[in-house]
């Protein structure tokens, strides 16, 4: 008994090590978001979340603000991209566990606004309980979209 728990244990214990370091290849996560619809919109998905909105500013200046915001975000990082490129990814831990998502953000001009597309996804496993929703919920509220 003792060594069947001994093994449980140290499994549990590499599953949480190769989530917190697996290795990250930005290239995979960088990529323009795509939306099901081209106005805007919110689509929820299996462990993810797609919105795209039209939102006043220049493009530049619309990612910047919101790059500031996701910079905010506690344990989040920018891994690849930048608001001058018009497409940056960021990656946000999740407290207890260090589970990956990645959020991808893009910009490109829309008359005299900019429509903004933000698709936000998990790494590992089906379900993030609503958190990706909630993230980008909250940085669309945050840069008043």
């Amino acid at each position: 008994m003792k060594t069947v728990l001994l093994i449980v244990l140290a499994l549990a214990a590499s599953a949480a090590l190769w989530v917190r370091f697996a290795p990250t290849d930005p290239a995979r996560w960088n990529l323009r978001p795509v939306m099901p619809a081209p106005g805007p919109g919110d689509w929820p998905e299996a462990g993810g979340f797609r919105a795209q909105r039209i939102v006043p500013g220049a493009p530049g200046a619309v990612l910047a603000a919101l790059d500031a915001i996701a910079r905010k975000t506690p344990r989040t990082k920018r891994i690849a991209g930048s608001p001058a490129e018009g497409l940056a990814t960021y990656e946000t831990r999740s407290r207890l566990w260090g589970f990956p998502d990645y959020t991808t953000i893009s910009a490109a001009p829309a008359g005299t606004g900019t429509k903004l597309g933000i698709h936000a996804r998990l790494r590992f496993g089906s379900s993030d309980f609503g958190v990706n929703r909630a993230r980008v919920e909250a940085w669309l509220a945050a840069l008043g979209a």
